[in-house]
């Protein structure tokens, strides 16, 4: 009896693999192995760039919120205190497009917490 091999299924993976490598440079596209082990690399990159993201975005908004509260003479730290004292509950994020966006009514929201 002839051994049966599922070469629809094998086909299908290879073609899976050397498709998510396109655009890869050199053997890296159209080679197999190659592709393999650099289209897994790349998973593995964009699941940790998917947690870095959020980590470097929060640290961006604190440093920016950061210098605009400066410059009203006031600490990041302390200015989030006084907005948790206060009960206003503004995340980093909007905080720091209105000090971006908007500096004239993150003032006033400075102002108020003060």
């Amino acid at each position: 009896m002839p051994r049966s091999v599922n070469a629809v299924a094998s086909r299908a993976r290879r073609k899976r693999i050397l498709k998510a490598a396109k655009g890869f440079y050199g053997k890296r596209k159209n080679v197999y192995t190659v592709a393999k082990n650099v289209v897994e690399k790349g998973q593995t990159y964009s699941y940790v760039g998917r947690k870095l993201k959020k980590r470097e975005y929060r640290q961006l908004w604190i440093a920016r919120i950061n210098a605009a509260v400066r410059e009203e003479g006031l600490t990041y730290s302390q200015f989030i205190n006084k907005l948790a004292v206060k009960g206003i509950e503004l995340n980093r994020k909007v905080l720091a497009d209105l000090a971006m966006n908007n500096p004239e009514s993150f003032k006033s929201l400075v102002v108020s917490v003060k």
